[in-house]
């Protein structure tokens, strides 16, 4: 339904009312944003849908000093519909993908010259939404930190979720054997054409004893974990020596019991990173990086977009409960 009061100036978006369930995500009418030095505005064509979301809606996110609050989004696609003072690369007109420090729920966005990307060959303007976020994530987390090299054994708590998707594909195009968790047998055999070389079933089997019996007992070097401390004690003795284990999510918890002689001993390495509160530079230098060595990995099909849904803006309430749900494999996206 047309809002009465709207014109030309304003725009559609998607606010969190009050902290709590789904049905607080109501639609609301903006001023549409006008982009500062250095930054772009962006039509929106979709916007991607991240557990950080679910949290901000649920108010026990820790929002970095200056991020909004009210409307979340952290991922956009869409045009150049203006740029602000001292911005060189973009174009109005110009198709991108764009990392947000927040209010991407939107008709418009505003985003960093340097948070921009190109769409990669061979992704729709709709599904390069939901790259920006997830990438960018397991590209800090599992190339930077983790340092994962060809050869290399690397396992995947939660293969079937955005970053799941990502950290198969790229794992596999980086030249590892990649193992991955997942909660179905319909979502093992997602990871498995995805390029994951062992699925498991993690309600089924205990991924630390399947991962120890797939390698002979030699274990795994990279972990990337989105639960947290329920894993915690099983990951550390499933790592080989001078193994890493990566935190991108803590959904199951943040305080763990372990034993800290398996970390000296083994010469481990446990690490993590929230990309949220990285500043606009650190951003930057990661979609430079994509750009420069993920993003043609989309042209030679190693790489590709996994969209499990594109829901309407307005309905935004439905895609949170999706992702609640875990029933999705891939990204779910919100189209304006």
């Amino acid at each position: 339904m047309t809002h009465p009061f709207t014109h030309s100036g304003s725009m559609q978006v998607v606010e969190i009312r009050e902290p709590g369930g789904v049905e607080v995500l109501v639609p609301a009418w903006r001023p549409i944003p006008v982009p500062r030095a250095g930054e772009v505005l962006i039509k929106v064509t979709a916007a991607g849908v991240n557990r950080a979301d679910v949290m901000q809606r649920q108010g026990t996110y820790p929002m970095p000093p200056g991020a909004p609050a009210a409307v979340p989004g952290l991922e956009v696609s869409g045009t150049i519909a203006s740029v602000g003072d001292g911005v060189v690369r973009w174009r109005i007109g110009d198709p991108v993908c764009a990392l947000l420090i927040g209010e991407g729920y939107a008709e418009y966005a505003v985003a960093p010259e340097a948070q921009c990307m190109a769409v990669p060959p061979n992704v729709s303007l709709i599904d390069a939404a939901g790259l920006p976020e997830t990438f960018c994530t397991v590209w800090t987390n599992v190339i930077d930190r983790a340092q994962l090299k060809a050869g290399e054994v690397l396992l995947v708590q939660g293969g079937s979720s955005g970053v799941g998707v990502t950290t198969i594909m790229l794992g596999k195009a980086f030249g590892a054997t990649v193992m991955a968790t997942a909660g179905s047998e319909a979502k093992c055999a997602a990871c498995v054409d995805l390029g994951a070389d062992i699925a498991i079933n993690y309600r089924t089997d205990d991924f630390c004893d399947a991962a120890l019996a797939a390698t002979s007992g030699q274990g795994v070097d990279v972990i990337l974990d989105l639960v947290g401390a329920p894993y915690v004690e099983r990951e550390l003795r499933l790592l080989k020596r001078s193994g890493r284990l990566v935190f991108v999510g803590l959904i199951g918890g943040s305080a763990a019991e372990m034993d800290l002689k398996q970390i000296v001993l083994n010469r481990l390495t446990v690490t993590g990173s929230s990309l949220r509160s990285c500043s606009i530079q650190e951003k930057g230098a990661l979609c430079r990086a994509l750009e420069e060595k993920a993003w043609p990995l989309f042209g030679t099909g190693q790489l590709r977009a996994v969209t499990h849904a594109a829901i309407p803006l307005a309905e935004a309430s439905q895609a949170h409960a999706l992702l609640e749900s875990s029933a999705h494999i891939g990204k779910i996206l919100l189209l304006p």
